[in-house]
């Protein structure tokens, strides 16, 4: 018969399978990746902040995007890169903990929807209804979709974790690298079915909802330009919308192929090194992209090093 420790408030965490040789460049490379992502999107907020020009709707909701992306990595990168180093059976984590960073990952996967969502609308006023812009997206605009955007991935975050918390636990090995909301109601040995009923449609929900608005979103810009003899704008939503538009996609495929490797369960170490890389990944480009391709923000990094100051 197996046996089973009842509520246990130690977990042990499985983390990655690395070798003793291997150990460190995984280590080193997690840990590089780790603090170009802090330095970066630190970086991108504080440039937001200090640079008067950048101070307007497309930008103050855009960093949302490096705020969710630093709160994400800094909860979860820094346990895994001590796990690495230490054996398998030291792996240990509290049960709060693992529960604190549960919701953060959700917290993370479920806001890069909605924040991007907040964006594309922003787009769309910008590009057709660029008379009203200025009006429409007001200051409370802003904060109201910055608020709807944080508030809706909160509370269906807090569901998701809450119909899990309620359940006993049995077990105490986490089979994952993190803890997630899956990990934490596999470890119990009653029902799950209104959990996975609640995933399910919280995955179902969220990822209709933010493909159709992105689609419906951008037939509706496609279509203005395609009727519009204005060169200007054409080129200005190409600019803006090629950028939004490449960060949306490279966090729904990477979002997508990890719901897709749960599927083949010969594949657990893949699908748990793409969970580590959703975080890391768009974390370390969205920065360099919106850098790359906004003129503001490659202006003024070019004042600044040619006065060779940090700040202004």
């Amino acid at each position: 018969m197996e046996n089973h420790t009842y509520n246990s408030f130690t977990l042990q965490v499985e983390g990655l399978k690395v070798t003793e040789q291997s150990m460190y460049p995984v280590f080193i490379f997690f840990l590089v990746s780790y603090l170009f992502v802090m330095f970066a999107n630190v970086g991108m907020v504080v440039l937001v902040c200090i640079e008067r020009s950048l101070h307007n709707p497309m930008y103050l909701l855009f960093c949302n995007l490096p705020v969710n992306d630093i709160l994400g990595n800094s909860i979860m990168v820094p346990k895994l890169l001590a796990d690495i180093l230490v054996p398998p059976s030291e792996r240990l984590i509290s049960y709060y903990e693992c529960v604190v960073q549960a919701f953060s990952t959700h917290l993370f996967a479920t806001a890069s929807h909605t924040v991007l969502m907040i964006m594309a609308f922003d787009r769309y006023v910008a590009i057709c209804n660029p008379l009203r812009y200025a009006t429409i997206m007001n200051n409370n605009m802003v904060i109201k979709l910055t608020i709807s955007a944080w508030g809706v991935s909160f509370v269906l975050v807090a569901v998701l974790l809450g119909l899990t918390i309620r359940l006993n636990r049995c077990r105490t090995m986490i089979t994952n690298p993190f803890c997630d909301n899956a990990s934490l109601f596999k470890l119990s040995c009653e029902s799950v079915f209104i959990n996975n009923l609640y995933g399910l449609s919280f995955t179902v929900v969220l990822f209709s909802s933010s493909i159709g608005s992105m689609v419906l979103t951008y037939a509706k810009i496609t279509s203005v330009c395609l009727t519009s003899k204005n060169k200007a704008l054409n080129s200005k939503a190409l600019k803006t919308c090629s950028t939004h538009l490449f960060v949306y996609l490279i966090m729904l495929l990477s979002g997508m192929l990890i719901i897709l490797l749960h599927r083949f369960p010969q594949y657990s170490d893949y699908r748990k090194l793409c969970a580590i890389l959703f975080h890391v990944i768009p974390g370390s480009l969205n920065p360099i992209i919106y850098g790359i391709q906004s003129k503001e923000i490659r202006k003024f990094l070019s004042n600044q090093f040619h006065t060779g100051k940090v700040f202004p």
